[in-house]
């Protein structure tokens, strides 16, 4: 699998977990993992479950920093899709040393463009262009 199609997988088992209590993550995460085991290798199953995992672990120091940019935003006031887009890619950015900053951003911006409404991707840049 390449290295955009994992990351639209991440995206989009972020997404689905946002919708049901954190304390239930690792199950969401494992139930959305289940879904897709028949079309994905193991070792992208595998890189699915542990980035989410990451990602999950940073998520509050995430979402502080992006509220510490987002002008007359917050986290709390953000579309699902734009925020789970802004949070998998300000992982990448701060955390995660294989995949350079420009190309989060980018990749951000398509994940954007691709499942949010009309002007996701904008605001998405906007958000990630602060956070460098």
């Amino acid at each position: 699998m390449t290295r955009r199609k994992l990351r639209e997988e991440i995206f989009k088992a972020l997404f689905a977990v946002d919708f049901f209590p954190t304390d239930d993550f690792d199950g969401q995460i494992e139930r959305y993992i289940s879904g897709i085991s028949e079309e994905v290798y193991p070792e992208d199953l595998e890189y699915i479950e542990r980035k989410c995992g990451d990602i999950a672990a940073k998520i509050s120091e995430i979402d502080s920093a992006v509220d510490d940019v987002a002008e007359k935003w917050s986290t709390t006031r953000m579309g699902k899709v734009e925020l789970t887009v802004i949070r998998l890619a300000c992982y990448e950015m701060k955390y995660d040393e294989e995949i350079p900053q420009s190309v989060a951003i980018n990749e951000g911006v398509e994940l954007a463009k691709k499942y949010g409404p009309d002007g996701a991707g904008a605001f998405v840049n906007g958000v990630l262009a602060k956070l460098v």
